[in-house]
């Protein structure tokens, strides 16, 4: 008698989110997917659905590890200063491992086929905001401890990283050399007065 196989949901998912992450969502063909997670067209409509409900969960699961990992290296240091070059070197050294895209799964997401695709797009802007609120509340953290100035600017500071992180992703490895983003980052940061 042979040996039955057992489906583990959440390795799919984890399988699904490296082509998603790897190729866009729309590049991403079900196909792709279905080979990635091993699966067959019956089961995976039987579990997800869609390939829009698909891509939630993978966007859930990679908030809960990639996006937690890099908050994580942001929160370690007692210094803001510290915290965010800690997280933005960290971004550095994925460039480094090759079983990881470049770029990040959520800033991929800012692209039409996502955001204009109802509840995709609502769940990337509401990750995206919260992204925001996470640097804000550190800022604010270390406002309040008297590390920043009494006059920083926690609010545009915020906006401004997060914006330059989206430009980020679209240029590093391609137009810039690790090197070059490193000497951006510090500038950025040397300039916001972190």
């Amino acid at each position: 008698m042979g040996r039955k196989l057992e489906f583990n949901y959440e390795r799919a998912v984890e399988r699904a989110t490296g082509v998603f992450w790897a190729k866009g969502y729309s590049a991403a063909s079900m196909r792709d997917l279905l080979k990635a997670m091993r699966i067959g067209e019956g089961s995976f409509y039987h579990l997800f659905a869609s390939k829009s409900r698909l891509y939630l969960e993978c966007l859930r699961r990679y908030n809960e590890t990639i996006t937690r990992q890099r908050l994580a290296l942001l929160e370690a240091e007692p210094s803001v200063r510290k915290g965010l070059r800690n997280f933005f070197w960290g971004l550095l050294d994925d460039l480094d491992n090759p079983r990881r895209p470049y770029v990040c799964l959520m800033s991929r997401s800012l692209s039409s086929d996502v955001i204009d695709e109802g509840m995709l797009g609502s769940r990337v802007k509401s990750e995206m905001k919260l992204f925001e609120e996470c640097l804000v509340a550190r800022l604010e953290r270390a406002k309040r401890a008297g590390e920043l100035s009494a006059d920083f600017q926690v609010e545009i500071s915020a906006q401004i990283i997060f914006t330059f992180l989206q430009g980020y992703f679209r240029v590093v490895k391609v137009l810039k050399s690790r090197e070059e983003m490193r000497r951006q980052i510090e500038a950025l940061l040397t300039r916001l007065g972190l």
